[in-house]
């Protein structure tokens, strides 16, 4: 059983749903349960996923996932047979809910545990609440290991496994060549949202001396207006595109000089997977101790400060100005992040947590 909150348009939603499809056809019994079926992504399911929606409805808010975890826990009646697995810090406040109840629970941490700009109170308070919140869980899975070693400190047993993201379908196309023409695209893809760091994202690219460029920005969220008038004030708006939500990226990284995460924050970027498993070099913003690890690969690209709109411009500038690095390179770097193999490594997890 997988608990969310609903079907928005998160990365932790869309991880969570791609694996549920997989087990489900590798012939596991799946169920979904949600607090409401708001969102786009409840189709990622598939059909031969269960999908149950809380009655009366949880929809986000003050204490949501409380009750959510309540909720999910009356449903599934404490069947010792059900795993129940929990995706993402944003759920972790379900996990309390399964204390004492015979089923086994794993939960998984998808953001940064450790954040420089928390300060020494805000990160004492976050291990203390992660502590609580996770005081009876069986099993943690984490994306790195970084995350790993820090979860087994922090709920002080060794309790974490490492299990890549799943971020690539088992059958995504090998890289194409990457384009050489006059107007090179510089490609950006998120949810439309303050703290993914667009604004800065299209300053820099405003005072970026390569006047050919274009800038496509693909993705759906409240700032989108906002955004699009910046482009207008600082004189792009001719050459940085919007083209809204789209469900599959690759035919735009296909287009792309290169790829720009400008966040202030990330857990795993999934998108940066996508972007180098596609052959494309990346700048990326010090978001995350996985930036660093995803561009570690020679020609992978560069990495900046976050909120460094000079530096952003600079990095930018410079992988316009190199020789592209070679794609297969790339996407051989994030091989180990196709679903096939990451569902069966969390299936080995939850048969050795239930032995």
């Amino acid at each position: 059983m997988v608990v969310l909150q609903d079907f928005a348009l998160g990365g932790t939603e869309r991880v969570a749903l791609r694996l549920a499809e997989v087990w489900a056809r590798l012939g596991v019994q799946v169920t979904v349960f949600a607090g409401s079926d708001d969102g786009a992504l409840r189709a990622m399911a598939g059909e031969h996923v269960r999908i149950v929606v809380a009655d009366p409805r949880i929809r986000r808010g003050r204490g949501s996932r409380t009750r959510l975890g309540k909720a999910a826990r009356r449903f599934a009646g404490g069947d010792p047979r059900t795993v129940v697995f929990i995706p993402g810090n944003y759920h972790w406040p379900v996990a309390p809910a399964f204390a004492g109840s015979g089923m086994a629970v794993i939960a998984q941490v998808s953001a940064a545990l450790d954040k420089p700009q928390r300060g020494r109170v805000r990160q004492w308070g976050f291990e203390r609440r992660m502590r609580w919140l996770l005081r009876d869980v069986d099993a943690v899975a984490t994306l790195s290991d970084d995350p790993r070693r820090q979860s087994d400190r922090i709920l002080a047993r060794p309790i974490a496994t490492t299990i890549a993201l799943p971020a690539l379908a088992d059958a995504v196309p090998p890289p194409t060549p990457i384009p050489a023409d006059a107007t090179p695209i510089v490609m950006a893809a998120g949810r439309l949202v303050p703290e993914k760091g667009f604004a800065q994202l299209i300053a820099a690219f405003a005072a970026l001396p390569h006047r050919t460029a274009r800038l496509v920005i693909v993705g759906d969220g409240p700032e989108a207006s906002a955004l699009r008038e910046l482009a207008a004030r600082t004189g792009v708006a001719d050459r940085v595109t919007f083209p809204g939500y789209v469900a599959d990226t690759r035919p735009w990284l296909d287009r792309a000089r290169l790829f720009v995460l400008p966040s202030d924050f990330e857990g795993f970027p999934a998108v940066l997977v996508e972007a180098l498993a596609a052959g494309r070099p990346v700048v990326a913003t010090d978001c995350t101790p996985a930036t660093r690890l995803l561009a570690a690969t020679p020609g992978a690209g560069a990495i900046v400060p976050v909120g460094g709109v000079a530096a952003l411009t600079q990095a930018i500038g410079d992988l316009l100005d190199r020789a592209p690095p070679d794609p297969q390179s790339l996407a051989a770097s994030v091989a180990q992040h196709r679903i096939g193999p990451v569902a069966r490594a969390y299936l080995d997890l939850f048969a050795a947590v239930r032995r």
